[in-house]
C-alpha cells in the first residue's frame, strides 16, 4: 500500500513528531510506501521515506493551513495514494491521530467577537471536517479524555474511534542505561550532592507552564530554594521565560537547553519532573518521566495524568490549576526525600509491567487494515 502522512512541522523533539516518526517507520518495516506532506522539516530523513515539501506563502497560520491543504489536495490527484493520515487536522483524511484537545471545547468560552473572528471559523471547519457525524475517517486516540469533548460538538459516532496504548522508546526506560549514568551526568553539569535538580521538557514553554514553574520556584522559603537546580529542555525561545526568571530574582537557578538526544539523562540525572501544561491531549513526556524513575508533578489537564496516579509515581494537580497549590506542592516534595525515594520505586516497578510501549504497533494496524 501507499500510505501518504499529513504533519505541517517535523522537528524531532516534538511529543507528536515523535509518535509520527514511530507510526512511520513502523508502516515502512511491514513493506509499504510511506509519502510525507510538511510544511517544514529539520533533523534527518530516513532514506526510504518520501519527503515532499509543501509551499506555502501566506504569513498567517490559517493561511499556510489553507494553501498547505489545497497544494496536498492537488498533489494527490496527480500521484494518488491507497490511504491519507493525518497528524493535523483537514478535510479528506482516511485516519487522523488525535494529538490535540478539542479545539471548539477549548475554546468555547471565548468571547463572541473571537467566535466571528477568520482564526475561530477556519479552525472549526478544519475539526469539523474530520469529526462530523457521517464521515469515515477514523481517529485514534491517545487517551478518552477528549473523545466527549469531540462528541458534544460533532455528535461522533463511538465505532470511529480506537484508543492506542502508549508509545514510549524502550531506550527511555530506567535500566537501558548505562551503570553510573546519574553520577555521571551531575558531575558534568556541577549538581552537589545536597542539590535536587528540577527539569521541565517540553517544545512550547507558555503551553507547558514553564512559567508556573518559575513562579513556583520562587515562592520557595530560602532553605529550599538555594539548593535548587531547574533545567527547563526543548525547541523554543527561552527569551521571555529568561525575562521572566530574572523578575522573579531566580535567574541563577534557571538553565535552558535546546532540543536535545539525549533526554534520557537528563531525566536520570534529576530528582523531580515538572510538568504543569495548561492543555495536553496526552504528554509523552510524563511517561518517559514514569519509565526513567522520576517523580513527576503534573497538572490534571493532561491526558496521560492518571497514569501518574496509577503507578503512584507523583503528583496530580488539581484543575482548574491553582498556582498556590503547585508551589505548596513543589516545596512539599522537596522537604521529603523518603516519598521521592518512594516515587521512584514505584515508577520503576510500574515501568517494568504497564503496557506503555504498544502505540506504532497499533497505530500500523489500524491504518493499514
Amino acid at each position: 500500500m501507499r500510505i501518504a502522512f499529513c504533519i505541517n512541522k517535523y522537528f524531532p523533539y516534538g511529543g507528536l513528531q515523535r509518535d509520527f516518526m514511530r507510526i512511520a517507520k513502523e508502516v515502512l518495516s511491514r513493506g509499504h510506501a510511506v509519502r510525507v506532506y510538511t510544511r517544514q522539516w529539520e533533523g534527518d530523513k530516513p532514506a526510504e521515506m518520501e519527503v515532499v515539501k509543501v509551499p506555502t506563502t501566506s504569513f498567517r497560520n490559517i493561511g499556510k493551513n489553507v494553501q498547505y491543504f489545497r497544494w496536498v489536495q492537488k498533489h494527490l490527484q496527480s500521484n494518488p495514494v491507497d490511504k491519507v493520515v493525518g497528524f493535523n487536522r483537514m478535510p479528506g483524511l482516511d485516519v487522523y491521530f488525535a494529538g490535540d484537545v478539542c479545539y471548539a471545547e477549548n475554546n468555547k468560552n471565548r468571547g463572541f467577537f473571537y467566535k466571528l473572528s477568520s482564526r475561530y471559523r477556519h479552525f472549526c471547519a478544519f475539526e469539523k471536517a474530520v469529526f462530523s457525524k457521517g464521515l469515515k475517517t477514523k481517529i485514534l486516540l491517545l487517551t478518552n479524555k477528549n473523545k466527549l469533548d469531540y462528541q458534544k460538538h460533532y455528535d461522533t459516532e463511538d465505532d470511529r474511534f480506537y484508543l492506542l496504548p502508549p508509545g514510549i522508546d524502550f531506550d527511555r526506560k530506567y535500566d537501558r542505561q548505562p551503570e553510573g549514568s546519574r553520577e555521571a551526568f551531575r558531575q558534568e553539569f556541577g549538581i552537589e550532592p545536597q542539590q535536587k535538580l528540577l527539569l521541565q521538557v517540553c517544545s512550547n514553554y507558555e503551553l507547558k507552564g514553564v512559567d508556573r514553574s518559575l513562579k513556583a520556584i520562587a515562592a520557595l522559603p530560602e532553605k529550599l530554594r538555594k539548593n535548587i537546580v531547574f533545567f527547563v529542555v526543548g525547541q523554543d525561545s527561552p527569551d521571555k521565560m529568561r525575562q521572566l526568571a530574572q523578575s522573579l530574582h531566580v535567574e541563577e537557578l534557571v538553565h535552558f537547553f535546546g532540543g536535545r538526544d539525549d533526554i534520557a539523562r537528563f531525566m536520570l540525572g534529576s530528582d523531580l519532573m515538572l510538568h504543569p501544561a495548561r492543555h495536553e491531549a496526552a504528554g509523552i513526556v510524563i511517561l518517559e518521566s514514569i519509565v526513567s524513575g522520576l517523580p513527576i508533578i503534573v497538572s490534571g489537564a493532561c491526558g496521560y495524568a492518571p497514569y501518574v496516579q496509577e503507578a503512584d509515581a507523583g503528583l496530580v494537580l488539581s484543575e482548574p490549576f491553582e498556582q498556590n497549590e503547585y508551589n505548596r506542592a513543589i516545596q512539599t516534595v522537596l522537604s521529603n526525600t523518603v516519598q521521592l525515594n518512594k516515587w521512584n520505586k514505584n515508577a520503576k516497578e510500574f515501568a517494568d509491567h504497564a503496557n506503555l510501549y504498544g502505540l506504532a504497533s497499533k497505530a500500523a494496524d489500524i491504518i493499514l487494515e
